[in-house]
């Protein structure tokens, strides 16, 4: 029997019945093939569908194996300091600078510099990622913002964090309102990037049927256009979360008598590497914790909006 393709326009290759040819039609072939289940294992019903990532998606596997290289890396730390390969000067041993921190506590001033950095890096956080927002989202759905910001935005984006601090002091003194604002700084630019970037990209055929069911300006950026970004907005308030943190040691720099900041560079004047080492500790636990936080919404999100 010979057959004929339907129409001259693009679309499946059918027979005069009407019916797809399936060898002139890879694309139904292959996606035919995806949809056959793989062999059962043994113990799992037939068309099971098993999870992506298999053994290293499992949340044990990943807190363990997580953990493996800071153990590691812990124990050959302890390892060259009792061996005597680095003198206590230079690298203090673990135990020293958990001593250091159980002083501190005792003193009752660990828990302050701890409470007033994570204080500080939310609020800069917020203010700095709203502000981001809102200027890419401008940046990103208006051609004429394009043209007018994004070049002086991408210049202030170059300039240092520590080159901000005597301006910020001129302008703001030496209170909250200085350190904050540079926090606020290093949070702005990649919530800023990432969401202006994404708006440019929005798939235009989804925003033209936003419009057709008559929305239009802030009803429609945050119903269709905001939703389709969601992944890079989030990325990008994680970029700005870690980059918060690394803006928090300059603020803190500030004629700052408190703070993971204060104490490192206090450490440093007196001589105590012990506590140097703590505070870096300390910095690099705290923003893996606010990140993880953050992940777990993020995940919460795109499963409800994604």
């Amino acid at each position: 029997m010979t057959h004929h393709a339907a129409g001259t326009g693009p679309g499946p290759v059918t027979d005069h019945a009407g019916r797809p040819l399936r060898a002139l039609n890879p694309f139904d072939a292959a996606r035919d093939a995806d949809a056959v289940p793989a062999a059962a294992a043994p113990g799992e019903a037939p068309g099971a569908r098993r999870p992506r990532g298999g053994f290293w998606s499992r949340p044990v596997v990943r807190v363990v194996g997580g953990a493996v290289l800071p153990l590691l890396l812990l124990g050959v730390w302890h390892a060259v300091t009792t061996g005597g390969l680095v003198p206590p000067y230079q690298l203090p041993t673990p135990l020293s600078v958990w001593d250091a921190a159980l002083d501190l506590v005792a003193r009752g001033q660990l828990q302050t510099h701890v409470a007033i950095s994570v204080q500080r890096v939310l609020v800069g956080f917020v203010v700095g990622a709203a502000a981001g927002l809102v200027l890419g989202s401008l940046v990103g759905l208006s051609r004429a913002a394009d043209v007018l910001l994004a070049p002086l935005l991408g210049g202030v984006r170059a300039v240092p964090s520590l080159a901000w601090v005597p301006l910020l002091i001129l302008w703001l003194k030496i209170g909250e309102e200085s350190k904050v604002t540079l926090i606020a700084i290093g949070a702005f630019f990649p919530v800023y990037t990432t969401v202006a970037a994404a708006l440019r990209h929005v798939d235009p055929h989804l925003v033209e049927a936003g419009r057709a069911f008559g929305l239009r300006g802030v009803r429609l950026l945050q119903t269709v256009q905001l939703p389709a970004v969601l992944p890079s907005v989030l990325s990008g308030l994680r970029l700005a979360l870690a980059q918060a943190w690394l803006f928090l040691v300059a603020a803190e720099l500030i004629a700052s008598s408190m703070g993971l900041g204060f104490l490192l560079n206090d450490s440093q004047q007196n001589g105590r590497v012990d506590r140097i080492l703590l505070a870096i500790v300390l910095l690099a636990l705290l923003g893996k914790l606010s990140d993880s936080l953050v992940a777990l919404g993020e995940r919460a999100l795109l499963r409800r909006y994604a």
